[in-house]
């Protein structure tokens, strides 16, 4: 009897006594996945907070991604509200089909739109500051800007997973080891091809942003992670807005470019950073960090601190990419060491002026590719992308390729070095995404799921990691929320087969077994 007292009493301060008939739910992270979060909780009928933490709503989807990721998945495996979204995104360019490739500001459009239409409340600037738990129940969390928000469930859609972590949820980040989950792609890689230029200054001493082999083996764990960059919006009209000159300027940065130019005169743009045309209007481009490139729009090293860092570090990490990116640019545009092609080439360029309007035309989010991850009662690895696809849980279709972006540049000799980390490899069939990796353990907490910072190894993350799925995550996870609130229940003793149920409803696609796939590869 004493137990059943203690469950009741932790489910009261869990839902109260309403959450039946007028659940709260809250979103924290205006992310795509924090979007499908709250149009599918409001949907079931909740009442919907989402929480922003930039004046913007929409993630990387509106700071510079400007594709669904259709190029290296199964574009039939996206499905419920990615896909009414893409659909509409399609209506304002004037087709009746999805449109896979997008601009930041007409995405950013619908998804405000959406959230009007289905009464979402935002709050926006917002940071969780803390949480208020009592024993595995979150009862509120106050912002940074001094408000309290409470509600019956939270959803974390955040990349960092902040209020995960103050809920007092197991997490980690970095590399696990082959060992640890028995992961082929795991650990350190030096498998790139080794670049011919030194690592070192002219004095001998290594420059800043590498490490060198000697400490480091193939396979072996890593707290390093994926290098993040802005995804900058470049234009060659005439009414391009030109590239700002960086709050700090330091030339030194770039030797390695210098003496890349040095070698190679003949070098492009294109060598240096990667530029997407996708189907922009003529003159605009998406821009990315260019894969075993000397030197590109990633800065290696810069976000190792990132993970855990406080929001003041955060901050000036933030800064120092921003001074890298926009150093880079000005190096290319006026250092003397740049051959005139290339200067002329890099001075055809300016920011997409009709992109971050309010924001000097500058992104709003830095790209943080992977910050932390939850530790789960399940977690997503390799095994099951690959051996064991099926889950009786499955909320969503993963079937993007396992992608990582390169993670540290490691000197191997006094005149050569590797760019260690990368992974690509090919998903040929969708795999089954379980419910499970989107909740916490019951001990820890019982009203947050986490659709973003998912229960994963950092190789059964570098395949989830992209927005139309962490979208179909989210939708689970709304869904699931209003469930847990309306009965007034943990979200781990969630009805799984009544969740597909719903989801099958709303058009999600969640069996591998419906259809057969044809996998996309493109460059």
């Amino acid at each position: 009897m004493k137990k059943i007292c203690i469950i009741a009493t932790i489910m009261l301060y869990a839902f109260g006594s309403n959450a039946a008939s007028d659940p709260t739910i809250v979103v924290y992270g205006g992310t795509p996945a924090g979007i499908s979060a709250a149009i599918s909780a409001a949907r079931q009928g909740a009442k919907v907070i989402l929480i922003e933490q930039t004046r913007h709503v929409g993630g990387m989807n509106t700071s510079g991604i400007g594709t669904a990721e259709t190029e290296h998945m199964i574009e039939e495996t996206i499905s419920g509200i990615p896909l009414e979204i893409y659909t509409r995104i399609g209506k304002a360019y004037g087709m009746n089909k999805p449109a896979f490739y997008f601009e930041s500001h007409v995405v950013e459009k619908v998804f405000v739109d959406l959230l009007v239409e289905q009464n979402v409340s935002v709050i926006y600037e917002g940071f969780v500051n803390s949480v208020n738990k009592t024993r595995n129940v979150i009862k509120s969390i106050t912002l940074t800007n001094g408000k309290t928000v409470s509600g019956n469930v939270f959803i974390d859609a955040t990349y960092e997973g902040d209020l995960m972590a103050l809920a007092g949820v197991s997490y980690t980040y970095g590399r696990e080891s082959k060992t640890q989950y028995n992961e082929s792609l795991a650990g350190i890689r030096l498998l790139d091809k080794p670049i011919d230029v030194s690592p070192y200054d002219d004095s001998g001493q290594l420059l800043p942003g590498f490490v060198e082999a000697k400490n480091l083996a193939n396979g072996e764990a890593s707290n390093r992670i994926i290098n993040y960059n802005f995804r900058l919006m470049m234009s060659t009209n005439s009414d391009r807005a030109p590239f700002q000159f960086p709050l700090h300027y330091d030339a030194s940065r770039f030797i390695t470019l210098k003496r890349l130019l040095a070698q190679k005169p003949d070098i492009k743009l294109a060598d240096i950073i990667d530029i997407y045309s996708w189907n922009y209007p003529p003159g605009k481009y998406e821009t990315n960090n260019k894969q075993n490139a000397v030197i590109s729009l990633g800065l290696f090293g810069g976000n190792t601190d990132y993970p855990d860092a406080d929001y003041k570090k955060r901050q000036q990490i933030f800064q120092d990419h921003k001074d890298w990116t926009l150093g880079l640019l000005y190096f290319l545009q006026h250092d003397q060491s740049v051959p005139r092609t290339l200067h002329d080439e890099v001075n055809r360029y300016g920011l997409a002026p009709d992109e971050f309007k309010d924001n000097h035309n500058f992104p709003y989010y830095l790209y943080v590719r992977e910050a932390r991850r939850m530790i789960g009662s399940y977690v997503q690895t390799q095994k099951d992308i690959f051996e064991s696809p099926g889950k009786p849980d499955a909320i969503a279709l993963g079937s993007h390729f396992v992608d990582c972006h390169h993670v540290q540049k490691v000197a191997i000799s006094k005149t050569q070095y590797i760019n260690e980390g990368r992974i690509w490899v090919k998903v040929d069939k969708p795999y089954e995404l379980a419910y499970r990796i989107i909740i916490p353990k019951q001990n820890e907490c019982i009203n947050l799921l986490v659709p973003i910072c998912v229960s994963a190894s950092h190789v059964g993350f570098c395949s989830i990691r992209v927005e139309v799925t962490w979208m179909q995550l989210g939708q689970a996870a709304g869904i699931a929320a209003v469930l847990a609130a309306t009965n007034k229940e943990p979200v781990q003793s969630v009805n799984t087969g009544n969740l597909q149920k719903i989801l099958r409803k709303d058009g999600v696609v969640f069996n591998r077994d419906e259809k057969n796939w044809i996998s996309n590869d493109k460059p």
